[in-house]
């Protein structure tokens, strides 16, 4: 390390002695004292190539020969022939490169901080009834462990009390605590989300399993094989056809000018500065759209992937337990549901409980304080709200061993359908309905899958812990091409050394458990818009925007810029082959050839600059990001309105008669004043407006279509409900009413989805 710490001190040195040397010559150079400046610039020069010579002794015992070689020919070339700005620009752009690496190394030197910063120093040990608090090196198997509310826990162990709600989306992700009861294993690295319990140690810290991701993430950092330059491969084709041509044009015309004069049309500025200037520039890019990527190494192997590999929770999805339907008793408010669950859920610190209380403030209900609450841990509470006794909570627990009511037997498959947790309702011991909260995808996840396929990624696959029917679920959504379901971090790391070995691959993720598995892929990109992690620290690009499509930005930015870099490369090799060729032949001196070299140095690196544009088409107008947003907000407003259709469509199982024509009339009125009204004005205004932006209106076509069918739909809701009175209501009267509802609700979802991704591409998000 300490070896390291000076290499780095010394490159500093150099880069800092040829700045000093320019800056010296060029302020001589003002004054009228050009040979001043040319010593000035001499002396900036050669510390750095007698530098540069260190390195390439150590490099060549070590096998490799790069761009390093040629930058070294270059600019003692340009020391014997006078050439001495040349020789310290040379000298600048290979200094402040290594700079630039050193940076990077040492970003990746901190990837394991924050694991080492949340791990658990101290454990709290059970002996004859007395607590000694001890660092966790000294805990042994069968040492009896308290773990207090809040705490990590310290050792894997097995739990001795009753109960214990343990929160382990640092080891699964999964946002929603589990229940473990005495006898289960408890693993290190979770956090206890109840009350106090005790553990019996099963394995020492050192073999814990926190500890082992610490362990994972390093090894894979350090296994990981660095990144061969772009440069480095072409300068192995450079270095012997210069040295080849010099000495030949030596040769045959006994001039050793001509050879000095081939190696000034050599000198590397296009390799040393191609791809460095357009990956900086591909970085600049990046940063724009919110995407930190470390270093050239990450965005040129970016460039190459085949494969993506996502985790589930925090990343294809929101992350938290989200209310996603209310289920109510017949009679009940759906909205009162949520307030009384609310009020109650107030005095719990649950994950849960907040997501309840969330939600009702979300909706703007008026909560109450609850007072005489008991709290269960894992299974609810149970209180008084508004002077009634209300319980909420697990359905065992509200509804107790009695057979289910259809609402609730409807409700408990709902919630099995859609992964979902069902917190049920009871007031005055009856049930009058229930909350379900799941973990539901971004709003922008399709639209990203998708854009990854047309930035040519060939292969994407999720890998999670989370259980296999919730896995698929999401997997079918998307249409992914395979999912991996429970699995542990040692397993994701398993998967994707797999899918490395058939291409080049990137995992995304976005917890503590994804770390291992960021840190072994050829690219980790974490999600890391919701604060600092371990996984932003072991990824080698951060997406710092809470947008899940800034991964095929991030593809695309990287696949463009390494695209720039080698047309530049290309380019200015053949230009400097071309030069090197009439200077072989005596047709450019030394002079003239220093000059050629500097014009394609100069075409080359403004080429290279390509990459901070975004490659948009000229003459293609963007929509402006706040009309968008606009947009977006107005499909929002209409969020309350849908779920109105669909509590009046469930409501219509228990109902008949008056009941029923009230229900299906209010379900028309909505449809006819609220939402088809909206597609009328999405396409006599909004849709004129939006299609300014894109390069086609097959997209929007597409979108009227469904503009025609929703009011279509709401044409068939009128007629059913013109001149509807009671006696009418029949069964299958009332069938069809929520058949049109439900499609109607349905249809405008997936139509307001697929009108924002149209949204995004007019404004080249």
């Amino acid at each position: 390390m300490s070896g390291l710490l000076t290499e780095r001190m010394f490159r500093r040195a150099l880069i800092a002695i040829a700045l000093g040397g320019l800056a010296f010559g060029v302020v001589a150079w003002a004054n009228g004292r050009s040979d001043v400046a040319n010593w000035c610039w001499g002396v900036g020069t050669f510390p750095v190539v007698l530098g540069l010579l260190i390195f390439m002794i150590r490099d060549f015992l070590a096998g490799r020969i790069g761009v390093d070689s040629v930058a070294f020919v270059s600019m003692s070339g340009a020391l014997v022939l006078g050439q001495n700005l040349a020789g310290i620009v040379v000298a600048i752009m290979y200094a402040g490169g290594n700079l630039l690496e050193d940076f990077a190394v040492a970003r990746a030197e901190r990837d394991l901080r924050s694991l080492i910063d949340r791990a658990p120093r101290i454990a709290h040990r059970c002996i004859d009834s007395i607590i000694d608090d001890v660092p966790i090196e000294q805990v042994v198997v069968g040492d009896y462990i308290l773990v207090r509310a809040g705490e990590v826990i310290p050792v894997d162990g097995f739990i001795t009390s009753q109960l214990a709600t343990i929160d382990e989306a640092a080891l699964t992700g999964e946002p929603i605590p589990v229940s473990r009861q005495a006898g289960e294993l408890a693993r290190s690295g979770s956090l206890n989300a109840g009350d106090t319990f005790e553990l019996r140690a099963s394995a020492p810290a050192s073999e814990s399993t926190y500890a082992g991701i610490v362990r994972m993430v390093s090894a894979a950092q350090t296994a990981k094989s660095p990144f061969i330059r772009l440069a480095d491969r072409f300068a192995l084709l450079l270095l012997p056809i210069t040295l080849a041509i010099a000495g030949g044009a030596w040769f045959f015309s006994d001039d050793p000018v001509r050879g000095l004069a081939v190696l000034v049309a050599a000198t590397p500025c296009p390799l040393i500065l191609a791809a460095p200037v357009a990956f900086i520039a591909g970085v600049a890019q990046a940063a724009k759209r919110g995407i930190l990527i470390k270093g050239s190494g990450p965005l040129e192997a970016l460039a190459r992937t085949h494969t993506v590999m996502f985790d589930k929770t925090g990343t294809l999805t929101v992350g938290g337990a989200r209310l996603v339907a209310i289920e109510v008793a017949p009679a009940q408010s759906a909205d009162e549901v949520l307030r009384i669950a609310g009020s109650l859920e107030q005095a719990s610190h649950h994950v849960v409980a907040a997501a309840i209380v969330e939600a009702a403030m979300g909706k703007g209900l008026k909560l109450t304080i609850p007072s005489e609450v008991r709290e269960t841990m894992g299974s609810g509470l149970e209180g008084v709200v508004d002077g009634q006794t209300v319980r909420v909570g697990s359905y065992q627990m509200v509804h107790g061993a009695r057979k289910p009511e259809t609402w609730a037997s409807r409700a408990l498959r709902r919630a099995t359908w859609r992964s979902a947790l069902s917190v049920f309702v009871a007031v005055g011991g009856r049930t009058i309905g229930a909350v379900l909260l799941a973990d539901e995808l971004r709003r922008e996840t399709p639209r990203a899958v998708q854009s990854l396929r047309a930035a040519g990624v060939a292969r994407i696959v999720m890998v999670t812990g989370d259980r296999a029917d919730a896995a698929e679920t999401i997997g079918a959504a998307l249409d992914l091409d395979a999912v991996l379901a429970e699995r542990e971090p040692a397993d994701k790391v398993d998967a994707v050394a797999t899918e490395q070995r058939q291409s080049p691959t990137v995992m995304v993720g976005d917890g503590i458990n994804d770390a291992p598995a960021l840190a072994a892929a050829n690219v980790g990109i974490a999600m890391g818009a919701r604060g600092a992690s371990a996984s932003s620290e072991a990824a080698d690009v951060v997406i710092l925007v809470d947008r899940l499509d800034r991964v095929s930005d991030a593809v695309a930015i990287a696949r463009r810029t390494r695209g720039i870099a080698l047309q530049s490369i290309v380019c200015g090799m053949a230009l400097s082959g071309l030069a090197m060729c009439f200077a072989a032949v005596g047709l450019l001196p030394p002079i003239a050839g220093a000059l050629t070299q500097e014009a394609i140095d100069v075409a080359v690196i403004l080429n290279a600059l390509r990459a901070l544009t975004s490659g948009h088409k000229f003459g293609h107008k963007k929509m402006p990001a706040a009309a968008a947003t606009a947009l977006r907000q107005d499909h929002e407003r209409m969020e309350p309105t849908l779920d109105r259709l669909r509590e009046i469509a469930d409501a219509l199982d228990a109902v008949e008669g008056a009941g029923a024509v009230t229900l299906i009339s209010e379900a028309d009125d909505i449809v006819s004043r609220q939402i088809a009204e909206h597609e009328r004005d999405d396409e006599s205004v909004v849709y004129p407006r939006v299609a300014k932006f894109l390069g086609n209106r097959h997209g929007l076509g597409a979108m009227s279509r469904a503009h025609r069918e929703i009011i279509h739909m709401a044409r068939l809701l009128r007629r059913l409900t013109d001149g509807l009175t009671p006696p009418d209501t029949d069964h299958y009267l009332i069938r069809d009413a929520q058949r049109v509802i439900e499609g109607i609700e349905a249809l405008v979802r997936i139509h307001n989805a697929q009108e924002e991704d149209i949204y995004e591409q007019a404004i080249g998000a």
